[in-house]
């Protein structure tokens, strides 16, 4: 009994998560545990029923109901171990479907303390459990609504516990946000090719002595399939060493067993004969159909089974064969109708103590205009993947770079791409040339191959048996590389995520290609193309030096404080130039050795932002594009807290000035505004027991943009570094002096004149410097300082126009010097007349006369000359000093008058009336 009770406890429960749609799933589970789980339904609904897991698809599955209930105790006692220990796997491990059409979802993350349940019953919400391996993530249902009535409620609280206080246990929510189910991804198939790219190159004929090396290579490991051979990216027989060189490794043994990679993407053919032996069921889940078999159902779900078929195809009569034949394959499948952030979060985390690598052939449109990133949750399950994947060591997510090259698409406008945490991989055709649609990036860290030169990747298909041969675009590039790194688990499996970094950008083969990769020299003496990353992986290479491999410390890294420049960004080839400075004593501070990726957050408002541009320039004098101009990209919003990232800094010390150059590239009637940026350097730490995890990132990370440590004083010249203004808190260049071209060649690296001072642990920088440079190959960092800043007010316009502007303010403000010694002058005279005793100045005859013959008609005093008092009006077009004097003593004598009317006309101080007329008024008023 206490059996059949459990039983029934462990079914109620299957019921209540998969309620009537039980029936979907398939019963993947023997024939005792079917049996088992039937007898329960019978024994409690007493009712004839089909077993739990069942489904049109495994009809062998079905079992048949028993006629007499009296057989279930029998039975139990037979099949209770293993019956309730599967019933009770499934239980926990079955999903619940969410239905975005009749319910609202809300994910809330809680602190520890908090019950989900107290949460549930105070927002009237249904609790569907936790998301994924999100700790103190929780997923709860509500009735449809317009409005977001759980973040309404959390801000009332919050609200309102400043006037009434006490706890509520909203008090505990951390993060609440509502899902929406969006077709946001898209994958990255091969785009339509360009008109100048419809001539493929001339066929070429194989190498005899590279063909009977492959039927060796064939008859020693008994390879049959029979598209082997046109397998070129596994071994060229034709454009020689143009394929991944891993025929060496399958030799010696090394062909991905142990080793699991996951297929994110529209699923995979498990029946199909090529994968079935190599499909790894504990690993795969359906999230958008909310089934375990994630098998494609649309007619254009083949994009993952032929991705699969690159990495995991196994060695037999079936098709060809994978990079790791022996390796397992699972399907996650999110590409095939619309999903949620929390479903994708979800995804991106699955079974990751299990699954090593996920593979990731899509993005956000390659269309030269989107710019997208992952929301939080999706970023937050990156970091916990990274952070506890695979015992801690971290799951290995492999992205393509994308396809948008032909419509001027970079991958540092994917959120995905420039993430920290992918391994961004590009392609490159069989003759080892930059195909037209793979996208350049200073995020790209390696290529391999796909197609292009009228050749494609030959692979799996969906069907029993079925292949395909135009494979392409960097969703082909992608797994081929997520399978080599799958030989390197077999190997070295106690590697962590970025020790594969490392070995992929050490190991990397630099490609002769015709077109202009602009190849720039590193710190760590390796060559980087924003076309081609690091170069193209070599299997065999990688591997190899992974056997060997010294694991590094963990990760360390610094943040720069928001760096404010709000200046307007000039138009053309000119740029914004600001810069940073980074000291030893920072670095040491932040317990940072060594760099492996740089990103810098930014903020710009433009009324067209595919007309900017924006290069790093480190200290190293190495270059990052890490923005281009997009023809296409007519948005009006700029840059609101994008993070750029760059890997083409790897292993530099990132002691010294970081610069960045801001361009608004089109001289037209758009334009822009640079708010501010900050600089993250990210590498190795210097002390592994001082290294901490990072914190998971929130909504507000970059919400300290008010605390200014540095301001922005004075403007950008021409070729001429302006005074800078020493601080104790910052050492940077927030005010751009100048506007140089486009960096394009990474020149001597610059001598350091002037090293900012830092005191011991101080991890602020130490002075601000505004600096130009322009019409240089590259940008070159002046270390130049100064103490003073106190012409920093004054503006330049080029050196040109600036000798002009100067000159003319020169010769005006000596013109205003001597006329105001002239006027000086003049008044000490006036003040020195020898009749300066009188109350009232007088007048001499002939200004007498003047005065009186005035009155008389306009031109009755044109032969006189004018007062004194008339000289210094003219001088300064209007009253002088004097007059003021006697104004006020005139206003003052007539308040004390009787009879003064107030409205009564102004009296002038000179040139009015004469002395007799004062005489008389005086007499009158006597009277």
């Amino acid at each position: 009994m206490v059996a059949y009770s459990s039983a029934q406890n462990h079914y109620q429960h299957f019921l209540a998560v998969s309620g009537e749609e039980r029936h979907e799933y398939s019963c993947h589970f023997d024939a005792i545990f079917c049996l088992s789980a039937h007898l329960i339904c019978r024994g409690q609904r007493n009712q004839r029923a089909p077993c739990a897991g069942s489904s049109s698809r495994y009809p062998s599955t079905r079992v048949h109901p028993f006629p007499a209930p009296s057989l279930l105790f029998a039975a139990m006692k037979v099949a209770s171990v293993l019956g309730l220990a599967g019933l009770a796997a499934l239980a926990q491990g079955a999903r619940i479907a969410r239905d975005y059409d009749k319910n609202d979802y809300y994910v809330l993350h809680l602190e520890p303390s908090v019950q989900p349940g107290d949460v549930a019953m105070r927002l009237g919400l249904t609790h569907e459990g936790q998301l994924g391996e999100l700790t103190d993530h929780h997923v709860f249902r509500a009735e449809k609504h317009e409005r977001d009535v759980v973040r309404d409620e959390v801000r009332e609280r919050r609200r309102r516990k400043r006037d009434i206080g006490g706890y509520d246990v909203l008090d505990g929510v951390l993060l609440t946000t509502k899902q929406k189910a969006r077709s946001r991804l898209q994958k990255r198939i091969i785009p339509p090719r360009p008109p100048m790219d419809l001539n493929p190159r001339s066929p070429q004929k194989p190498d005899d002595t590279a063909v009977r090396t492959q039927e060796n290579v064939m008859r020693d490991l008994s390879i049959a399939d029979p598209i082997f051979k046109d397998q070129w990216h596994l071994f060229n027989t034709v454009q020689l060493g143009h394929d991944v060189n891993v025929t060496g490794l399958w030799l010696e043994g090394i062909t991905g067993k142990n080793a699991t990679v996951a297929m994110v993407d529209d699923g995979l053919d498990m029946y199909s004969r090529d994968l079935k032996d190599n499909y790894f069921a504990e690993g795969s889940w359906d999230f958008n159909d909310n089934d375990p078999e994630p098998k494609p159902e649309l007619s254009d779900d083949r994009h993952g089974t032929r991705c699969a078929g690159e990495i995991s195809a196994v060695r037999n009569d079936a098709c060809g064969v994978g990079v790791a034949y022996d390796s397992k394959i699972a399907g996650i499948r999110i590409l095939s109708s619309p999903i949620s952030d929390a479903d994708e979060a979800e995804a991106m985390i699955y079974k990751y103590q299990d699954n090593q690598i996920y593979s990731c052939s899509w993005g956000p449109p390659d269309d030269g205009r989107s710019m997208e990133a992952p929301d939080v949750l999706i970023r937050r399950a990156m970091l916990k993947g990274v952070q506890a994947g695979r015992g801690g060591l971290g799951s290995i997510y492999v992205f393509a770079s994308g396809n948008g090259a032909a419509s001027g698409d970079n991958c540092n406008f994917d959120g995905y791409t420039n993430s920290i945490y992918s391994i961004t991989v590009g392609a490159v055709d069989r003759a080892g040339q930059h195909p037209y649609y793979s996208e350049h990036c200073s995020a790209l860290l390696v290529v391999t191959y796909s197609s292009g030169g009228g050749d494609g990747i030959h692979t799996t298909d969906v069907g029993e048996n079925a292949c395909y041969g135009m494979h392409g675009g960097t969703s082909a590039a992608a797994p081929l590389a997520a399978g080599i790194f799958a030989l390197v688990m077999q190997v070295r499996p106690d590697l962590t995520w970025r020790d594969l970094q490392y070995l992929a950008m050490d190991t990397a083969v630099k490609l002769d290609d015709q077109t202009d990769a602009e190849w720039q020299n590193t710190a760590v003496g390796r060559q980087f193309s924003h076309t081609f990353g690091y170069g193209k992986i070599d299997s065999y290479a990688l591997v190899e030096k992974a056997k060997t491999w010294k694991k590094v410390n963990p990760q360390g890294w610094y943040f720069s404080p928001w760096l404010h420049i709000k200046k307007d960004i000039p138009e053309g080839n000119d740029g914004l130039v600001v810069s940073f400075d980074v000291t030893p004593e920072m670095l040491k501070k932040a317990n940072l050795a060594r760099l492996e990726h740089v990103t810098v957050t930014m903020n710009v408002e433009h009324t067209r932002r595919g007309d900017l541009s924006v290069d790093l320039v480190s200290p190293e004098n190495v270059i990052s594009h890490i923005s281009v101009a997009r023809k296409q990209d007519n948005f009006k919003g700029g840059y609101d807290d994008w993070t750029f990232m760059s890997v083409a800094h790897w292993g530099e010390s990132g002691v010294g000035r970081w610069t960045l150059v801001v361009r608004d590239t089109e001289v037209n009637n758009e334009k822009g505004k640079f708010i501010d940026w900050h600089l993250k350097l990210w590498g190795e730490s210097i002390d592994a027991s001082q290294a901490k995890l990072l914190p998971m990132p929130s909504e507000d990370d970059d919400a300290d943009h008010d605390q200014i440590l540095s301001t922005v004083s004075g403007a950008a010249s021409t070729k001429t570094n302006a005074a800078t203004s020493s601080t104790k808190t910052a050492a940077v260049v927030t005010n751009p002096a100048d506007h140089p071209v486009r960096p394009t060649k990474p020149g001597a690296k610059p001598t350091e004149s002037t090293k900012p001072q830092e005191g011991p642990g101080d991890d602020k920088p130490s002075d601000t410097e505004h600096e130009a440079a322009t019409g240089t190959e590259s940008a070159q960092p002046s270390n130049t300082t100064s103490a003073s800043s106190w012409v920093s007010w004054l503006p330049t316009f080029g050196t040109k126009a600036k000798i002009w502007i100067y000159g003319a303010i020169g010769l005006i403000a000596a013109f205003c010097c001597g006329l105001g010694i002239y006027l000086y002058i003049a008044r000490r005279r006036l003040r020195n007349n020898s009749r300066s005793n009188y109350e009232f100045e007088l007048l001499d005859e002939e200004e007498t006369e003047g005065l009186n013959s005035a009155e008389k008609g306009p031109n009755a005093g044109k032969k006189t000359r004018r007062t004194r008092g008339g000289e210094l009006y003219d001088a300064f077009a209007g009253g002088s000093d004097d007059d003021d004097e006697f104004d006020e003593y005139r206003d003052r004598s007539a308040d004390r008058l009787a009879g003064h009317n107030p409205d009564e006309p102004e009296h002038y101080a000179v040139g009015e009336d004469s002395d007799d007329d004062h005489i008389e008024e005086k007499q009158r008023l006597r009277d």
